[in-house]
């Protein structure tokens, strides 16, 4: 029987168990490029080639990858600093290890998190090794408040995408501050809203778009969330991830998107350079999404 993910303590900090029995498949979505990440100075790029997100400018590229991420999430989930700062201002401290799961769907609701530092991903088990990401969620994100409020499982596991560093309030320290702020209900309702209409969108995509409609909406949102004007409209991804987890992100099949990223990268729509991708065509992407 699957044991749930556990908090051990340790001093200073907590860190969250990997759960033994935990099936998946071996993979990092994206890597973010922190600035404590940059003292080791920018990554090693290949010669600039024509037509690329590289030619004219691979120092700026470099900067770009190394430059600090701005607070930012796929799927919005951010409190007011005020009352996030409230509701957490005794919290206890969580870390993740890159790979290591900070909860699974079905286990019980013992509270929830700010994420600090670090990058998590929203995963639904569909079985032989599949994997839905449903969300991505850098600094500042809300995790696990859904369940913190109603009380039932989880209804979707949590993943470090890099080391993470969170915050955690119990379910009884959350219900008294909402009783002495009842305004962080309808807070949380408008966060819940958005995601709902998120999870249409996705759902909307992967009924009527086609497999290149999907990939290029997945790329766009990614851009959106994460992108780096680099110059003459191109837009460079600030996270590293491997096909397999953007097909799951996409919702297609890896050998599928592998195809589509190839006759795009053939057509100069997109290009990656040294783990990143950049979207050199934009209007080109968002007419496959349409």
């Amino acid at each position: 029987m699957r044991q749930p993910s556990r908090l051990l303590v340790q001093e200073p900090l907590w860190r969250v168990h990997k759960s033994v029995c935990h099936r998946r498949t071996k993979s990092v979505f994206v890597t973010a490029v922190t600035a404590a990440e940059s003292s080791h100075g920018a990554p090693t790029l290949p010669a600039p080639q024509a037509g690329s997100c590289a030619a004219g400018s691979s120092r700026r590229m470099a900067m770009a990858m190394v430059e600090p991420m701005t607070t930012t999430n796929i799927h919005p989930a951010i409190l007011p600093a005020e009352l996030a700062d409230a509701l957490f201002a005794k919290a206890r401290i969580a870390t993740v290890e890159a790979g290591q799961t900070l909860f699974l769907a079905g286990d019980p609701c013992t509270g929830c998190y700010r994420l600090l530092e670090g990058l998590l991903k929203v995963t639904l088990d569909l079985g032989q090794g599949r994997e839905r990401i449903l969300a991505i969620f850098g600094p500042g994100a809300l995790v696990g408040e859904l369940s913190v409020i109603d009380g039932t499982p989880r209804s979707a596991g949590v993943t470090a995408i890099r080391d993470s560093k969170l915050q955690f309030v119990s379910r009884a320290v959350f219900e008294d501050f909402g009783r002495a702020h009842p305004e962080i209900f309808r807070t949380i309702a408008g966060v819940l809203a958005r995601r709902l209409r998120d999870i249409n969108g996705a759902l909307v995509a992967t009924s009527f778009l086609s497999v290149k409609g999907r990939a290029a909406r997945t790329l766009l949102i990614l851009a959106d969330a994460f992108g780096k004007d680099v110059g003459q409209g191109r837009i460079l991804i600030r996270q590293k991830m491997n096909q397999g987890d953007l097909a799951a992100l996409a919702g297609i099949a890896r050998e599928n998107l592998s195809r589509v990223l190839r006759d795009w990268m053939d057509a100069a729509l997109v290009s990656r350079l040294a783990g990143y991708y950049c979207v050199e065509n934009k209007a080109a992407l968002e007419r496959e999404a349409r």
